[in-house]
Parts: structure tokens; C-alpha cells; sequence
């Protein structure tokens, strides 16, 4: 049974409040480049539903800058390493890795020949250091700060200038190579955040949490003039980039803005205005031919039109933190990928072509455990903010969404046909009927994990920790206990109906998926061994021969119901990352989702 992967729809940028975010530029002007923990992502500029996802850093990755020659990549970690790797094969195989300095690397930059790097960022005994890219052999030294340095960049032409801004409110600008300290640029008042050279080599500009923009020469590092009149933005500015002809840069701002500069004259020419909420701070941007990118806090890549300053060309939206369930829906025969991640954000694709969005207005403030689209076409989802949530598919809108306040935290909740669905909580399994509680059970004597109502809505299986799945009769309203009980090897970590009712099946934490046999009393069909961790999802192929599980071995399995020998294994579906989400878009496409955030999509041949 071969597999293979189709789709990917990558994760944002991971972004953190009053910290600039790097976007690396490709110097054939194709794709860019960012991080999300351990992961680069690198994506398509003119189409960025095309993605490749890099994951090979131990640590998490803060940036990754493509080589002038668009060869290779460099990216850093918090541990101080850079990867040098090779982008033209799909591989992506590693040429050289070194670690220059003990700390945390905030940005890099290559000289224009593609022969030397500088690193700088957080260190213990040094903040910086400029080496040959195929040896590792200094080339001198990059001294003189006294608190870590945020931003490095090399003049990309001879005779080579460096220039670094710092924690310390200074900027340093050295000539080379070998690099060597040659002045201190003392303008900005509080953190320098960005140092970039235009591309001509001519000047560089410096960007400050101080809200200022500093121009200096780039043969001598002396001062040319500031940006703007008192200050180029109200808040702080977190990142630059030139344009091709070095006669404009953009600015990105605490101040929620972004500005687009005429350098000569030191004016603004125009305004981008991103929004008013704390999350349309923008900590990124990147000029690449005749695209223009921002970064907002909330993750959001905009393209910003200069035509139309307060409505960006388009937004790249999806999940920037790690993505806890999965579920498709068919609207108008297409299937809709939604998705729930840690933060409480829930997003939709088309499957087919990556186009994405989020509902509008107020959603879950935590993190989303379960989701499932029930026959009224609303998605019925629950969260770690003690609610279950009713959002129509259609109007995709969180404002007429019914929420309902659960007294303890849901951990599962699945639906059957009726308006019925049950809502799995710590101590408590509520019945729920047209998004109201009809009926709860307390007191249970045992810790139930999870719930699923057989399709037809007449039996709720709750499984619980003590690895015993309880079958409750649904009888008006009401969950009556008959004393109907299966075994599994272990606390049941998911279960789930096949669609036509005919089987339930279960994954416990001895790692075991079984399949039982409704119809039959709930014999046991057959058991699944595989997963060398714990199984946490499970989802049944629309033909209800087949069903996927997936976990903490980073292993995706497909078993067959009638058959426990054939099995399909797809590893490393989310390289060094759990599987945190399976569903299926048909018989042959598997969705995988995980905490690093992206979404995949696989082609399953039996």
C-alpha cells in the first residue's frame, strides 16, 4: 500500500510580542523563507499555498537566510547552531553545521560572493562571529557590544562593510575582511532592532525600538540623516527592508504600520495601516521584486498594496501554534479542512487549493481538543476554556455561535444524527441535544477520556482511564447504564464509529487500536499492534474498511478492519513532531496535522 505526500499547507511564522522577526529573501526572487519553531518554512512568493518544510534543527530555529548564490540556506537555533544546507535537491542535504557562538542566534547574513557568514545573537563570551562558510575559519571579529546583538548585515559589495545593531542601544560598523571594529553609531536611545545595507552598498539604515530610522554611509558608516521628522514611527521599529534600486525601504512598526520611505528626501511616500488590535503590530517585512511583505504579531503574512495602504493585496492565514485536532466537512462537494490549534484559533482550507480563513469574531481563548461538523452543518468544538462551541459552517461567524459553559473542562465531544452530541468533561459526561444540556452523569466511580456516539444516536461509548469503554443507551434524553462494558489493554486515549455504525474502534495507551464488532455485541473484530508510543487520534476512511491512527511515535497507521496484517505505516509524516490530528477528505486522501503546526495531506493507494 503505497502513500505519498500531496499537499502541504505550512504553519506561520512564530512570533513573539516586541520581537523582530527575520524573513529571509530568495535571490532568485522566488520563494522566502521563516521559522516556527524547529522548523524553515519555505514558501512560493507568488503562489503561497506552495510550501517546503525544513526540520532537522534538534532546537528551535529562530532564522534562515538563503545564500546570495541561492545554493544553500543557513539557518540558526537557540543552541547557537547554523545548518548550512543544500536547496536544490528535495533532500535538502546537509553541507557544513558549526556552532560559532553559546547562545540563542538572531540573524545572519552572507557576503554577496556566498564564501563568508556572520552570526550574531546571544552568547557567553561573544555576541557575534564571521567565518568562511566551507571551513568555519574566522575572519575576524565582531567585538565591541556589551549586550547580545539583534541584527547583522555585510555591504554586498567590495570593499566589505559590516554593520550590527545591539541590545547595548549602539550600532557597530566594521571594515574587512578580516572584519575589525571601526566605529560605534550612537544615535538610537533604547534597543537597535534591524541593520540593513541597500543593495547598491551605498548606505545602510539602522531601526530602533526608539521608533527612529538612522541612515549611515556604507563606505565609511558615517551619518547621512534620520527618517521622518521627530521620529519615523510612534512605536517601536522592528525590521527594514530595501527596495531593489536602493532608493526606497519599508519599515515595520510597533506602531501597527508599516511605512514605505523615499530615502533621499527622508519622507514617508506612504502609510500601511494593518489594523487596532495588539496582534497588527508588525515585527517583519521583506522588499523582493515587486512584492511587498509584512509580519504581524498574530502570524499573518500581508502583502501590502501601495495603491491601497489600508488593504493589503492578500493575507496568509493559518496556525502559528501547534495544531490539536482535525476534522473535514463537504461543502458543495468540495471538502473544507477545519482546524484547531493550541491558542484557542480555529481555521478553514479548501482541501484542494490551500485557500484558508478564520471565523470572524470571538472564538475559544484556549486550547481546542476535539472538533466534529454535526447534521445541522454547525462545527461543534470543545476547549480547554470550558466550553463547547456551535459555529455554523456556513456563516462562519463566532458571534451567533451558541456556547455552552460546561462545569468542568471537556477533553472529547462527538455528534450523531438528531441534533444529539455528547460532551466528554473531567468527572462529567453530558448528553447535549439541539446545543443544550438534556442530561448529565457525575459521580462516576471512574475517570472517563472519551466519548463517541454511534451514528444513529442510540449508544454513547465512554472510555475511560482505567481502560473500560461504557456502553450507555441513549433513550429521550437520557444516558441509561445497562451495564454493558468492553475491555482495551489500557486508558482509552481515542475511539470513534466507523460511518455506516457497523464498528467501534479504539486506541488505548498500551499502545493497541481495536476494532469491535457492533453488530456482534461488540466481540472483537481484530487487534492492532504497531505504535511503539502512545496512540492520541483516530479516524475512519469513508469506506469503513480502513481507519488511520496517529501519535507520540510521529508513525501514522492505516489498518484494515478485515485483515490485521495489512497495514500501511507513513513515518515521519511531521518530522520530530507528534501527530496530533487525522481525517479524511476521501477513501484515498489522508489529512495529518501536528504540533509543528502545519497541515499535510497524503494520497493513500490500497
Amino acid at each position: 500500500m503505497p502513500h505519498e505526500l500531496i499537499r502541504v499547507f505550512a504553519s506561520l511564522p512564530q512570533m513573539e510580542r516586541g520581537v523582530s522577526k527575520v524573513i529571509g529573501g530568495d535571490p532568485k526572487g522566488n520563494n522566502f523563507l521563516y521559522t516556527n519553531g524547529k522548523c524553515v518554512i519555505i514558501r512560493n512568493i507568488k503562489n503561497p499555498a506552495i510550501a517546503d518544510i525544513y526540520t532537522e534543527h534538534a532546537h528551535a530555529v529562530t532564522v534562515a537566510k538563503y545564500a546570495p548564490s541561492g545554493f544553500y540556506i543557513a539557518s540558526g537555533d537557540v543552541s547557537g547552531k547554523i545548518r548550512i544546507w543544500d536547496t536544490t535537491q528535495k533532500e535538502h542535504l546537509l553541507k557544513y553545521e558549526y556552532t560559532p557562538i553559546s547562545g540563542t542566534i538572531k540573524d545572519i547574513s552572507w557576503t554577496e560572493d556566498s564564501k563568508r557568514m556572520a552570526v550574531v545573537g546571544d552568547g557567553r563570551e561573544k555576541f557575534g562571529a564571521v567565518f568562511l562558510w566551507d571551513t568555519g575559519a574566522s575572519v575576524g571579529e565582531v567585538s565591541g557590544h556589551s549586550k547580545y546583538i539583534n541584527s547583522v548585515d555585510i555591504r554586498p559589495k567590495r570593499p566589505y562593510r559590516l554593520a550590527t545593531g545591539s541590545d547595548d542601544t549602539s550600532g557597530s560598523f566594521y571594515e574587512g575582511p578580516p572584519f575589525r571594529f571601526k566605529c560605534t553609531l550612537r544615535d538610537h536611545c533604547q534597543f537597535v532592532n534591524c541593520v540593513r545595507f541597500s543593495p547598491d552598498g551605498s548606505r545602510f539604515a539602522t531601526a530602533g525600538a526608539d521608533g527612529q530610522i538612522f541612515v549611515y554611509d556604507g563606505g565609511n558608516g558615517e551619518r547621512v540623516c534620520a527618517l521622518g521628522e521627530e521620529k519615523a514611527h510612534k512605536g517601536g521599529v522592528y525590521a527594514l527592508s530595501w527596495s531593489p534600486d536602493s532608493s526606497q525601504l519599508i519599515s515595520a512598526s510597533g506602531d501597527k504600520t508599516v511605512k514605505l520611505w523615499d530615502v533621499g528626501a527622508g519622507t514617508a511616500v506612504t502609510t500601511f495601516n494593518m489594523g487596532k488590535d495588539v496582534t497588527d503590530q508588525q515585527l517583519g517585512c521583506l522588499w523582493q521584486n515587486e512584492h511587498l511583505l509584512s509580519i504581524s504579531l498574530s502570524g499573518y503574512i500581508n502583502y501590502l498594496d501601495k495603491n491601497n495602504p489600508n488593504r493589503p493585496i492578500r493575507t496568509i492565514k493559518g496556525h502559528s501554534k501547534s495544531i490539536q485536532c482535525v476534522t473535514v466537512h463537504r461543502s458543495d462537494g468540495r471538502p473544507v479542512i477545519y482546524s484547531g490549534s493550541h491558542d484557542g484559533h480555529i481555521n478553514y482550507w479548501d482541501a484542494e487549493t490551500g485557500e484558508n480563513d478564520c471565523f470572524s469574531g470571538k472564538g475559544h481563548s484556549n486550547l481546542v481538543s476535539q472538533m466534529v461538523v454535526n447534521d445541522s452543518e454547525e462545527l461543534a468544538t470543545c476547549s480547554m476554556d470550558d466550553t463547547a462551541r456551535y459555529t455554523n459552517v456556513n456563516k462562519k461567524d463566532y458571534s451567533g455561535s451558541d456556547v455552552v459553559k460546561m462545569d468542568s473542562q471537556p477533553k472529547s465531544i462527538s455528534a450523531a444524527a438528531g441534533g444529539l452530541s455528547l460532551v466528554v468533561c473531567i468527572g462529567q459526561v453530558v448528553l447535549m441535544k439541539d446545543k443544550r444540556k438534556v442530561f448529565t452523569l457525575d459521580n462516576l466511580g471512574y475517570e472517563p477520556e472519551v466519548g463517541a456516539l454511534n451514528p444513529s444516536g442510540c449508544t454513547a461509548a465512554v472510555g475511560g482511564a482505567d481502560g473500560t469503554i461504557r456502553l450507555y443507551s441513549v433513550q429521550s434524553g437520557t444516558l441509561k447504564d445497562e451495564g454493558k462494558t468492553i475491555q482495551v489493554k489500557g486508558a482509552v486515549t481515542a475511539m470513534a464509529y466507523s460511518n455506516d455504525g457497523a464498528y467501534l474502534a479504539v486506541i488505548d495507551e498500551k499502545k493497541v487500536a481495536t476494532a469491535f464488532n457492533v453488530a456482534d455485541g461488540y466481540s472483537v473484530k481484530n487487534e492492532f499492534y504497531g505504535h511503539h508510543a502512545k496512540p492520541v487520534t483516530l479516524a475512519w476512511s469513508p469506506d469503513n474498511d480502513h481507519f488511520a491512527t496517529g501519535g507520540m511515535d510521529m508513525m501514522v497507521y492505516i489498518w484494515t478492519v478485515s485483515d490485521a496484517d495489512k497495514r500501511m505505516k507513513l513515518s515521519d509524516c511531521h518530522r520530530l513532531h507528534h501527530v496530533s490530528g487525522l481525517a479524511w477528505t476521501d477513501e484515498n486522501t489522508l489529512v495529518t496535522t501536528s504540533h509543528d503546526a502545519s497541515i499535510k495531506q497524503w494520497t493513500i493507494t490500497y
